[in-house]
């Protein structure tokens, strides 16, 4: 139970952190934080909770990362179930927690809220084959440095910083082609409150970081099999 309580105050911390950058700070240009801006906040909230709760959870943060732990023989099947709703239930706090701050705002209207997409819904106008590739690839290599850097061989205590700083350059590379998902619980938190096309088009950012990140798990594994 404290594995799967750390799970959704983190997730729920990722979601504020990330999302809440790209829905508040970023709608304010004179703030100027801009997609870098909400790419490093993304980076951060990793980077925050690895201190905080990497010991207590592994800080995992996102199904498809604990199903590429697994797949890769650092994680156990029957917690697997425990870890996949713990970080959704998370995201939907961080999700609510959002709407209700933003239902504050005079003319508030939910729009896309900073739910991920393809097509007329990729903020650069990228097609759907582009957010397959892309989900697919940044997650396969997200969960390679996850594995790398938490590796008991690997220099101790600086896992957070190389987890953190990886998946700020996945939103550098991948905010215009599909608002960065490598998430499904972050996904589905904000397409739930989107609707319409951002539930239509979620089966993507569910099935690409889950088989991106399974298949660096099946990698990973066989590297380091003696």
């Amino acid at each position: 139970m404290k594995k799967l309580i750390a799970e959704f105050i983190g997730t729920c911390w990722l979601v504020l952190g990330g999302c809440g950058s790209a829905l508040i700070a970023a709608a304010y240009p004179d703030l100027g934080i801009g997609f870098v801006g909400v790419s490093i906040a993304f980076g951060l909230t990793v980077l925050t909770m690895a201190y905080a709760i990497g010991h207590i959870s592994g800080c995992h943060l996102n199904p498809a990362v604990s199903i590429g732990l697994w797949i890769g023989g650092r994680m156990n099947a029957k917690e697997l179930p425990g870890y996949i709703f713990a970080q959704v239930l998370g995201a939907l706090a961080g999700a609510s927690i959002l709407y209700l701050v933003l239902s504050g705002l005079d003319g508030f209207e939910v729009g896309g809220f900073a739910s991920n997409g393809y097509g007329e819904h990729s903020p650069g106008g990228f097609s759907m084959t582009s957010a397959l590739i892309t989900e697919f690839v940044l997650s396969f290599f997200f969960l390679i440095v996850i594995l790398g850097s938490t590796d008991s061989r690997a220099p101790a205590g600086l896992a957070g910083i190389a987890i953190g700083l990886c998946l700020t350059l996945i939103h550098l590379i991948s905010i215009p082609v599909t608002n960065t998902s490598v998430n499904p619980a972050r996904s589905i938190s904000q397409a739930l409150f989107a609707g319409g096309w951002a539930i239509e088009q979620l089966w993507l950012f569910i099935l690409m970081p889950v088989a991106g990140a399974a298949v660096a798990g099946m990698v990973y594994k066989v590297w380091t099999e003696k």
